[in-house]
């Protein structure tokens, strides 16, 4: 807000005081608040949902260089990346598909993240477990993510890290924010990162690059405008399409060394993702604001792939019954948000509460085309080396299927004061869900409308001890399609959550324990391979879920960092009783670090734990199992200047060997590795 100068100018003047210019501060940085549950400005405490944060230092001491491993040091995530290019991330038993920056987004197709995402252009990462209809209007039980970008501070400050590692990954990266002008009231941020390396697996090789920039300021004495861009260009050779084949073809297991991979010495992958964002704040009255923002994103694969897959197992002396098919695409995305709300505070019945309402419409386009090998299926053998098929005579560049989405949403949500212990939140959204297109030359046009309910009550027993319920429709339009190719139904249900949240040590540790339930109509899952097409297909199943949640995390002193992570659940459902099995029931998460006393040395550790898990491999019809396994990672750092620190990160402390993910049939997980970065702020 403004600083109100003072009228009695006489009194001034004899006083000697002096009127400054006001400055804006264009971006809320406070600790431990978050807008993702509900929209309205609420400490993670006061909001009735599980909430965790990952901030930009747990991710620059444990080596988090991309989104993938930023979210494995959240509580309750599972990072499922079951190819070297292609992750799905899952909460709760569940897929989730609604991930934001700054608080707006739409749902990602099939949930799939393409590409490791730098992580250094982000101030935070925000996990909103559980349904979040009112937040999105479309999603299921698991949750919602929200990236929150880097923006420019009100001091000249930056830093600059290059870092070293094990298979010859080098990284360079460069952060540095300005006030442009002399009274502050404008500022910049510049991000820059240039990374490539190897990697255990066979052949694979990886580059990155990625910029971000950002401006913003104070228009007049009541409007902030902020403009940013980013661009990352992420190149991979010899990389997998698929995963490993684990079945045999008389049940039993199959074991290959950690650095197995079915890529051949032609494969590529290379994708460039683009975003630009415009946001605009107006101080409507003291209490009141008005945010309008538009967001861009657009983002270009290239690649040629080579699957393998085994429809009867392998023969475990010979690892023969494999089949190999070589795939040459590009697919081009572009997806723009608009979005505007007004948010304040209003006075009924002696006490002052909150209110939010708004509108948001976003569209995107996808369109893929690919070309189609001269020859098809090729027999292989496990283990496969890097030039055992030929590249393939690929055909011309045809057009193979276009997907338009657009989602027009209209919602609003208050926060009541009933008491001074209890708060009341209830809300709406409306959205409309639409998509059309061509795939492979059948046409399809389908419109959804759903009215989503919000509600969620606080009750402060004491100072320190709240507790909460919560409410939330689920709906979630699929990609999956049934047996004859068409779209199956959204899958609709509802979510409750019910928990208490503690502050300790003067409100520097916070602890949360949440039971949560979801009961999901009509959720995808595997069904079998259409003999004609040679396509899967999917049908809609009933599935219950419920569990309990546990998170502390905080600070034990001031030098001391910790978060301790549980969650334990089940899930059911109207045929097997069982589904989802490569979903862990149980997983742990603990990461904890701190300032040696009388020392210049920091050290801290980190790890992850779950339990076993297992899945149907989808050509062969076998099972693959994994078995309950933790990684353990650590860091040493020593500050030998005061703006200078050296570090050393240790990632799979104990060597652990797991499939990574049994979500498609994975792959190994990375051996113990090692980087040596250094750091200097300025």
């Amino acid at each position: 807000m403004p600083a109100v100068a003072q009228s009695d100018s006489a009194a001034s003047a004899a006083s000697g005081a002096k009127t400054l210019e006001a400055v804006t501060i264009v971006s809320q940085r406070e600790a431990r608040v978050s807008t993702g549950a509900t929209g309205l400005n609420l400490e993670i405490k006061e909001t009735p949902q599980s909430i965790s944060v990952v901030t930009a230092q747990q991710m620059q001491d444990f080596g988090a260089t991309n989104l993938n491993d930023a979210l494995r040091l959240s509580t309750g995530i599972q990072v499922e990346e079951w190819e070297t290019n292609r992750t799905n991330y899952m909460s709760r038993g569940f897929e989730i598909k609604s991930t934001q920056i700054d608080g707006v987004g739409m749902p990602n197709d099939w949930g799939i993240v393409t590409g490791a995402m730098d992580s250094f252009g982000y101030e935070k990462v925000e996990v909103i477990r559980g349904a979040n209809g009112l937040l999105t209007g479309v999603g299921n039980s698991s949750g919602t993510i929200n990236y929150v970008r880097k923006r420019p501070t009100n001091v000249e400050q930056g830093s600059v890290g290059v870092s070293y590692g094990s298979w010859g990954t080098t990284r360079a990266e460069v952060d540095y924010s300005k006030p442009l002008s002399d009274d502050g009231r404008w500022a910049g941020r510049v991000v820059a990162v240039r990374e490539e390396g190897g990697s255990y697996l066979r052949d694979l090789e990886n580059e990155r690059t990625y910029i971000y920039g950002v401006v913003d300021g104070q228009v007049g004495d009541n409007g902030t405008l902020a403009l940013g861009y980013s661009y990352q260009q992420a190149n991979t050779d010899g990389n997998m399409w698929g995963a490993l084949t684990f079945s045999n073809n008389d049940g039993s297991q199959a074991k290959w060394s950690r650095s197995a991979s079915t890529t051949q010495d032609w494969t590529y992958w290379n994708t460039n993702n683009q975003t630009a964002f415009v946001e605009y704040i107006h101080q409507l009255a003291a209490d009141w604001q008005l945010k309008t923002s538009y967001n861009f994103r657009s983002s270009r694969n290239d690649d040629q792939l080579f699957y393998v897959y085994s429809s009867t197992g392998l023969d475990p002396n010979t690892g023969s019954g494999a089949t190999g098919w070589p795939g040459k695409y590009v697919d081009e995305s572009e997806t723009h948000l608009f979005d505007v709300n007004a948010s304040g505070s209003f006075g009924l019945f002696g006490r002052q509460h909150e209110l939010i309402v708004g509108a948001s419409h976003g569209r995107s386009k996808q369109t893929y085309w690919n070309h189609t090998p001269a020859s098809g299926f090729d027999p292989v053998s496990f283990p496969l080396n890097g030039n055992e098929v030929d590249e393939p005579d690929w055909g011309p560049k045809t057009f193979y299927s276009e997907l338009n989405l657009r989602l027009t949403r209209m919602y609003g949500t208050t926060r009541l004061q009933v008491s001074d212990k209890l708060k009341v939140i209830g809300g709406f959204n409306f959205a409309e869900f639409h998509r059309d297109g061509n795939d492979s030359g059948t046409l399809f046009d389908q419109t959804e409308r759903e009215i989503s309910p919000y509600a969620g009550v606080t009750y402060d027993f004491t100072d320190r001890l709240m507790g909460y319920a919560s409410y939330s429709d689920i709906y979630q339009p699929q990609d999956q399609q049934d047996i004859n190719g068409d779209y199956l139904d959204p899958s609709k249900g509802v979510n409750y959550e019910a928990g208490v949240k503690m502050d300790w040590l003067n409100k520097r540790l916070l602890t949360s324990l949440a039971w949560f339930r979801a009961e999901q109509k009509g959720l995808s899952v595997y069904a079998g391979t259409n003999a004609t097409t040679q396509q899967y297909y999917y049908t809609g199943m009933d599935v219950e879920s419920q569990g309990l949640e546990f998170e502390v995390s905080g600070k034990l002193d001031n030098n001391l960092d910790v978060v301790l992570g549980y969650t334990t659940m089940e899930m059911t459902d109207t045929e097997s009783g069982d589904p989802v099995l490569w979903a862990p029931r149980q997983t742990a998460n603990l990461a904890i670090s701190g300032r040696v006393p009388s020392t210049p040395v920091t050290l801290g550790a980190n790890g992850r734990w779950q339990s076993k898990t297992s899945n149907v491999d989808g050509s062969s019809g076998y099972t693959v199992r994994q078995d309950s396994y933790a990684v353990l990672n650590a860091f040493a750092a020593y500050q030998v200047t005061p703006k200078t620190t050296l570090r050393f990160n240790v990632k799979n402390l104990t060597d652990e060997k797991y499939i990574n993910s049994l979500y498609q049939i994975g792959y190994y997980g990375a051996p113990r590795s090692y980087q040596a970065s250094l750091n200097y702020k300025f």
